[in-house]
């Protein structure tokens, strides 16, 4: 069973009784039959008519959603029959649809084009999502049902998924607090209630703060380095804000930003730089630091009252890795070989900054400027020279697409029937390949000062068998959109990002599950970025690169010897884009390992404790999130669980060893990792899941090979023999060859 919250994350579905009291009077009330969410919606595939979606629509359907809920569970509960897996679990599963329509569509409009209207509602109504999922997760009537089941389990002949859903409910709520004592009880709904109108305050602080932090500049002399296009954007983005004859850089939720590897000015980058460092700590309405802190404490007495030492022991106990000393050993194993590389390219660095006149220490405001140098002059490898091959909507369609073509079957076709929350985004019928629609996705990839940092997927309708629904995705990005007239090129970093979320898209497009709790991308933190780290590795593939990296002006395919540079650049700067994201890691890790007994920390101070206790050069490299603005973390609901991704990593290179072993991308392939990954939700263990398709756990070594080190820290002979990805010709086209759809016009 889920519970969905009015926040830009989805939260784990609950509700009772027990906190009934302490939902709104309103939440009472009948919603009109004018409001777009009071039936299920006859837009294809059940998709949000967001065509007749109003920001003042959310709150009353969202409230009448709580009720209509609270009302079937009560309905539950109060049946004279025995418990039996149909009319308490399954009914569970099928409760609240009317609160799941209106909150998948919330969270994805909050995060993505929020304004006045929804961030009050989501302040406003953050304590009585609290409570209402208290009121499930801590019904003494409802956990009574489902333990009468648990227990009987073995003699009820459920299937593997009946068994696994029995299993992950009642668990879920005797981890939710449902066999603590009355008074316990209600310290916990106190806890939930705070933590969750914190949680929400730190988002919109956040989002607030970003915008405010963005670098003004007054002379366009001081943005040299910049290409006509960046340039150009920046005045659009002043002009927006009524700075007209200035400019703006807008703040991504990283500490880098992208134009750090090409400004000239050095003053400007250091502007730049704190301007992302101190976004949030500033001492302003928009500081987070307080707000962090008491997230923490919380937290640690939450997990103190649920019978665990910390909030990370609380949160692994049901991920791949158990254990905080599993994830922290993971880390551990590779913080000596990533420090190694990183004294080595810091010294690089440093030797580059002497050669080209520089009299100054190394900075981090620095090292993407001088970084990219050292590229040009190692592998003579200039991004501006690619960018002009990435054209997003070819990106899109002739590299992601036609990747999931070639690996499952997949076409794509451009709806443009289907009403979207802002004029830029785009919608995709996705179809098997004998033409059976598998869903819809939506795209919305343009940076905007009212949509949350990063990148992202979600459902705007999950899939169940039960239900009879089919999955409607969406995926998010932060590219910075060309100003008028201009081409929609992006980095290869960018590109990257498109693949990564369109794995998630394809863990939740071919989910294939009977109950909505274990569909789809409903996994484990550190499980369920394992398929988006694995589709990363398509965008270089020799079937699917020269496919889409074509000159947008001359139509050349992509050089074989620029695609050279590219692989042989491949691991370069790895002690840097790996170490920013371990140091992150680890330092949420510290946080979340915080006892009850600690108390409320200082977050400046912590974060320099947690950040030397590393190992990792934090001084050249500072994390890739910085406390203050790490949204994963204290939003995003990923606290304990920012290792994940380099946990997944782990996965996703030993997942493709096993692919370059067995012929690479072929349909078959693909197949057999649709069948026994991707299609499997949470309907099995994720260890015995991995190791069904890989043959084997999943071992450091092909991740540590993937940064081109070796264990003890020294790099790998780079092969400069590479051997050619393709004849210079573009792979024909699929059957049903997607449609090019135009992008921020």
């Amino acid at each position: 069973m889920r519970l969905f919250a009015a926040t830009a994350t989805m939260m784990l579905l609950s509700t009772t009784a027990f906190a009934q009291t302490n939902a709104p009077a309103a939440a009472s009330a009948a919603l009109p039959a004018t409001n777009p969410f009071a039936q299920a919606s006859t837009r294809p595939f059940e998709a949000p008519p967001f065509d007749r979606i109003k920001s003042t629509d959310y709150a009353p359907a969202l409230l009448a959603g709580m009720a209509a809920q609270r009302a079937e569970i009560n309905a539950i509960t109060r049946a004279r029959s025995a418990p039996t897996f149909e009319n308490t679990i399954a009914a569970m599963e099928r409760s609240g649809r009317l609160l799941e329509r209106a909150s998948l569509a919330f969270s994805g409009v909050v995060g993505a084009n929020t304004d006045d209207t929804l961030q009050k509602t989501q302040a406003d109504l953050a304590p009585a999502f609290a409570a209402h999922q208290d009121a499930i997760n801590l019904d003494p009537a409802l956990f009574a049902r489902v333990k009468t089941i648990y227990d009987q389990r073995q003699s009820l002949r459920l299937d593997a998924e009946q068994l696994q859903v029995l299993t992950l409910t009642y668990q879920n709520m005797v981890r939710a607090g449902a066999q603590l004592s009355p008074a316990d009880k209600l310290t916990l709904s106190r806890y939930n209630s705070q933590l969750s109108t914190l949680e929400t305050a730190f988002q919109q602080k956040l989002l607030a703060a970003a915008k405010a932090g963005a670098l003004v500049v007054d002379d366009k002399a001081k943005l040299a380095g910049l290409s006509d296009g960046e340039i150009a954007a920046a005045a659009d983005a002043a002009k927006a804000r009524g700075l007209a004859g200035k400019y703006v850089l807008t703040l991504q939720n990283t500490t880098q930003q992208p134009e750090l590897a090409t400004l000239t000015d050095r003053a400007t980058r250091e502007a730049l730089f704190n301007a992302s460092w101190t976004r949030a700590a500033k001492g302003d309405a928009n500081d987070t630091r307080d707000t962090i802190a008491q997230i923490a404490l919380l937290r640690a007495q939450k997990a103190k009252l649920l019978g665990f030492p910390t909030w990370a022991d609380y949160v692994l106990q049901d991920q791949m890795a158990k254990t905080p000393k599993t994830a922290l050993g993971f880390m551990q194993q590779l913080g000596t070989p990533v420090a190694a590389e990183q004294r080595r390219e810091a010294a690089e660095l440093q030797a580059q900054i002497k050669a080209t006149g520089g009299n100054f220490a190394l900075k981090p405001w620095d090292w993407d400027f001088y970084s990219e140098q050292v590229r040009k002059a190692k592998y003579d490898l200039n991004q501006d020279q690619l960018k002009p091959y990435f054209e997003i909507n070819k990106v899109l369609t002739d590299g992601v697409f036609y990747a999931a073509n070639q690996l499952y079957g997949l076409t794509f076709k451009r709806r443009t029937d289907i009403p979207v929350y802002q004029p830029d985004v785009m919608v995709y019928e996705v179809d098997e390949a004998d033409g059976t629609p598998v869903g819809l996705m939506y795209f919305d990839y343009w940076k905007r000062d009212n949509k949350n940092g990063g990148a992202w997927m979600s459902n705007f309708v999950n899939q169940s068998k039960l239900l009879g629904t089919k999955p409607v995705i969406y995926n998010v990005g932060n590219f910075t959109k060309p100003s008028a007239g201009q081409p929609a090129l992006i980095s290869f970093d960018d590109v990257t990002t498109m693949f990564h979320e369109f794995g998630h898209a394809l863990h939740g497009l071919f989910a294939n599950q009977t109950y909505p709790s274990v569909s789809g991308t409903n996994t484990a933190r550190d499980f369920v970025e394992f398929p988006s780290q694995f589709n990363e590795h398509w965008a270089l593939d020799p079937k699917v690169l020269p496919h889409y990296a074509v000159d947008y002006r001359s139509g050349q395919v992509i050089p074989q010897a620029l695609v050279d540079k590219i692989k042989r650049a491949g691991t370069f700067n790895s002690g840097y884009s790996f170490g920013e994201a371990l140091a992150a890691a680890e330092m949420d890790m510290s946080w979340h390992s915080l006892t009850a007994a600690q108390g409320k920390q200082n977050p400046d101070a912590f974060e320099t404790q947690a950040l030397a206790a590393t190992g990792l050069d934090v001084a050249d490299v500072p994390p890739r999130y910085r406390s203050s603005y790490f949204l994963h973390i204290w939003g995003n609901g990923y606290s304990a669980g920012y290792y994940a991704y380099s946990w997944t990593k782990m996965l996703s290179a030993n997942a493709f060893n096993w692919f370059e072993q067995h012929g690479g991308m072929t349909r078959a392939n693909g197949q057999r990792f649709r069948d026994l990954i991707l299609s499997k939700g949470h309907t099995e263990d994720y260890a015995p899941m991995f190791r069904t398709f890989n043959g084997a756990d999943p071992q450091v070594g092909p991740l540590l090979n993937d940064l081109g080190l070796n264990a003890d820290g020294s790099r790998i002979a780079v092969d400069t023999a590479t051997p050619p990805v393709s004849d210079g010709t573009v792979p024909a086209a699929p059957s049903a060859k997607p449609a090019t759809g135009k992008t921020g016009g």
